[in-house]
């Protein structure tokens, strides 16, 4: 089985040197580079399977890199923040990043992230079948399509269309929109949807999702998914 490549950016030349160790360690091949505009160069020709960015990078910050990256690939992207509460985390997800880990962090907690990361990017269908177990809750069912307005969610090619147009999702926005469209009108709370679509069974940061719905909201239409205060989202029936 190859090995998963990893591109790690991180200016600290300590930090960089260890984690790249501890990575390779556990079974990942890692390309290290110390900036941002190496790290862009090294994406474009290595292609690697998952990039883990820095925030605060010389030359091109790590938020730039990750939408540099984002308007390229749909590969995997986690951010490193020095602060949990930073601004800095939100930028990045709203930048296209799929997760981030906070700084200083355990080396068993970044591999475990990754692999988590690995693991719902590799079965986008989503924990127990996805979407299509509950495809006769949609408001029309066609085959494995599923239509909500000018909406289509087509679980077996993978592939959303909003009024014919085809609409590009990351994959962990078409993971949450599968979770949405298996079950049009009932409300999931924030930890379900962390749970299910970022495989945390311990709980985590509820930013991360509620960047990621407002980025499907942008994409599929902004009153598709309805918020419900004090509880969580549903997709609109």
């Amino acid at each position: 089985m190859a090995e998963t490549h990893v591109l790690f950016v991180e200016d600290d030349d300590v930090i960089r040197e260890a984690t790249q160790l501890a990575l390779e360690r556990d079974g990942f091949a890692v390309t290290a580079m110390p900036d941002g505009l190496s790290g862009l160069e090294s994406f474009r020709q290595r292609q690697p399977d998952i990039a883990l960015l820095d925030v605060m990078l010389p030359g091109m910050d790590g938020v730039s890199l990750c939408r540099r990256i984002r308007d390229e690939s749909t590969v995997p992207v986690i951010m490193l923040s020095a602060r949990a509460d930073s601004i800095d985390v939100v930028l990045g997800l709203e930048a296209g990043a799929d997760d981030y880990v906070t700084k200083p962090f355990d080396g068993a907690v970044l591999v475990a992230r990754i692999r988590a990361v690995l693991r719902r990017f590799g079965h986008a269908g989503g924990p127990g079948g996805g979407a299509g177990g509950d495809a006769d809750r949609a408001g029309q069912a066609q085959g494995g399509v599923l239509v909500f307005g000018d909406l289509e969610v087509d679980t077996d090619g993978m592939e959303v269309r909003r009024g014919g147009a085809p609409v590009a999702l990351t994959p962990t926005e078409m993971r949450l929109l599968l979770e949405f469209s298996s079950a049009p009108g009932t409300v999931l709370s924030r930890d379900q949807l962390l749970e299910r679509v970022w495989d945390y069974g311990w709980g985590g940061d509820t930013r991360v999702v509620d960047v990621h719905v407002q980025r499907l909201r942008t994409k599929i239409g902004q009153d598709r998914i309805e918020t419900v205060r004090g509880f969580g989202y549903k997709l609109k029936a």
